[in-house]
């Protein structure tokens, strides 16, 4: 069954170049090394907040940490596995890990995460020499030589900007028939725990890099699904934040009223250490002291069973999920039923196109003198005259429906978005927490991941979780591992209120100190390499 097409779209948004090619490149079996060699071992085994110990207590300097990671992206994303999902190393990284090391050893540390490498999805501004493309070629050389307002934040706690991921292009708002992953510069991105399985949208390049162990946390970005969807699907730890936490500024947009920065990494404990960081808004606080592992004592949970999906396994982790909610405290309260009106979804595709060619033209309009294409016409121009590489897997229909479209003061686009807000906040999260007296929704995160196909673009399963609705409420969303399925990994959803982000983030972060089920990647080459898939697969006359 094919996703639809709205939300396929949108499961969001050179200097030294990993893996740049003109065409997705098929998955490889490993054939130098057996599969286990690739798990991390040493330091790179460690999570974000166990590089900060490390790093605090002498066992390792920043520059080390730096080489290490920038020898593993050499040995499996250029190669081995060839996952493809880090675009850009900044040519800096070793210069700013060394600065660290110094203010270390001079007592003189900015903050936590001094001397932390991170990476940036291409669609962010920092400053220096890389690019910032959204995996485009009409972006290839915009070097703006600025920091986005997150960026500057993670600077200012002392982190390593390593460089920047792959993504699906244009934050995976070009076509209803795009494939998840794929950019022009970067080629396709590879799922490490299943090389042939979809890495999901947009931000996939940050989700495969934090689970193959290629940064100590990533920066994602989504409009709708595109931090969650790759978190899940690649097994790490996603957060979407409050819509306006994080600032929008210095990114490549799609929708002013959706579009938020994230932090990715292998735990929540490390997502609260980022977001304390990068956010810049007035509910800005310190994440990390906010996270209590007995948070979910006595809290109660709305159970979104209209959300589970029809995946029988997919719903019986999602029961044992509870399980172990209940174990730790919580009080659950079963939700069967949430009906979205009629023409939701219209009103939704209007409100991302009329918001895509109005902050998309803002954006171009004051980019790097060396970007050509000035707004959203002349990208369709500039990708006609490259068709060969940027057309030749999908169109770009979405850009063509945008681009007649009036500005924000239409009022098709403010009846849209009216609607479309009230159905989500008023009538959806506010409505369901304040119905079920519950401070939080919980549901599974998505579906499996299907295969990569460039023929047909994204198939999806049906869909399973509530994501969409925060997305467009532009309320908290926090995914955590809850195991995997046949090899791929699976999500559990944490919902909560506007501003209510490290409530979110305490919650998910006791049901991950209760059941710790993030599984380190298999990298491989298919379903088939599973032996109980083989067996079933094998003829028997």
């Amino acid at each position: 069954m094919r996703t639809p097409a709205f939300l396929s779209c949108v499961l969001l948004g050179l200097v030294v170049c990993a893996g740049c090619a003109d065409q997705p490149q098929a998955p490889q079996a490993v054939d130098s090394a057996p599969a286990e060699t690739l798990e991390p071992d040493g330091l790179l085994a460690l999570t974000l907040p166990d590089l900060v110990a490390a790093l605090t207590d002498g066992r390792t300097t920043s520059e080390a940490l730096v080489q290490s990671y920038l020898d593993r992206i050499e040995r499996i994303d250029r190669s081995g596995p060839t996952l493809q999902s880090v675009l850009a190393v900044d040519p800096s990284a070793i210069e700013q890990a060394r600065a660290s090391d110094q203010r270390r050893a001079e007592g003189s540390t900015l903050g936590a995460l001094d001397g932390i490498p991170i990476l940036l999805k291409d669609n962010i501004e920092s400053a220096g020499s890389v690019p910032t493309t959204a995996g485009a070629l009409a972006l290839a050389d915009n070097v703006t030589d600025r920091d986005a307002p997150l960026v500057a934040g993670l600077r200012a706690q002392g982190a390593v900007i390593l460089g920047k991921t792959n993504l699906s292009q244009w934050a995976n708002f070009r076509s209803q028939d795009s494939i998840s992953g794929w950019s022009a510069l970067g080629g396709q991105v590879r799922n490490p725990h299943l090389l042939d399985r979809s890495p999901c949208g947009s931000s996939s390049g940050s989700g495969a890099a934090v689970a193959a162990s290629l940064a100590a946390g990533a920066v994602g970005t989504e409009t709708n699904g595109s931090i969650i969807c790759p978190s899940t699907v690649n097994g790490v730890v996603g957060f979407k934040p409050t819509v306006g936490l994080v600032s929008q500024r210095h990114i490549v947009p799609i929708s002013s009223s959706q579009d938020t920065a994230g932090p990715m990494t292998k735990t929540v404990e490390g997502a609260a250490l980022m977001l304390t960081a990068m956010a810049t808004g007035e509910s800005k606080s310190d994440y990390r002291a906010a996270l209590d592992a007995d948070a979910l004592e006595g809290a109660r949970l709305g159970v979104a069973r209209f959300a589970e999906g029809s995946h029988p396994d997919i719903i019986a982790a999602f029961d044992r999920a509870l399980e172990d909610l209940a174990a730790a405290g919580a009080e659950l309260v079963e939700i069967e039923e949430h009906e979205t009106p009629a023409e939701f979804w219209n009103h939704a595709r209007s409100v991302l196109r009329y918001e895509f060619k109005a902050t998309l033209n803002e954006y171009l309009a004051e980019t790097a003198d060396t970007v050509t294409a000035r707004n959203l016409a002349a990208v369709i121009a500039f990708n006609e005259s490259q068709a060969d590489v940027e057309l030749a897997l999908f169109g770009h229909d979405i850009f063509e429906a945008s681009v007649e479209l009036e500005g924000l003061d239409s009022a098709e686009y403010l009846e849209a978005r009216d609607f479309v807000q009230k159905a989500t906040r008023a009538d959806g999260i506010d409505h369901l927490l304040a119905e079920h007296e519950v401070v939080a929704l919980v549901s599974p995160s998505g579906p499996l991941a299907p295969p990569v196909d460039p023929i047909n673009g994204d198939v999806w399963p049906a869909w399973a979780g509530a994501g969409w609705m925060a997305a467009i409420a532009g309320y908290p969303h926090l995914t955590v591992p809850m195991g995997t399925v046949e090899g791929l990994p699976i999500g559990l959803s944490f919902l909560g209120a506007q501003d209510r982000d490290a409530e979110i983030l305490a919650l998910g972060y006791a049901y991950e100190q209760h059941t710790q089920r993030r599984v380190e990647p298999s990298y491989l080459p298919d379903a088939e390499a599973l032996p109980v898939v083989a067996e079933a697969m094998r003829a028997r006359r």
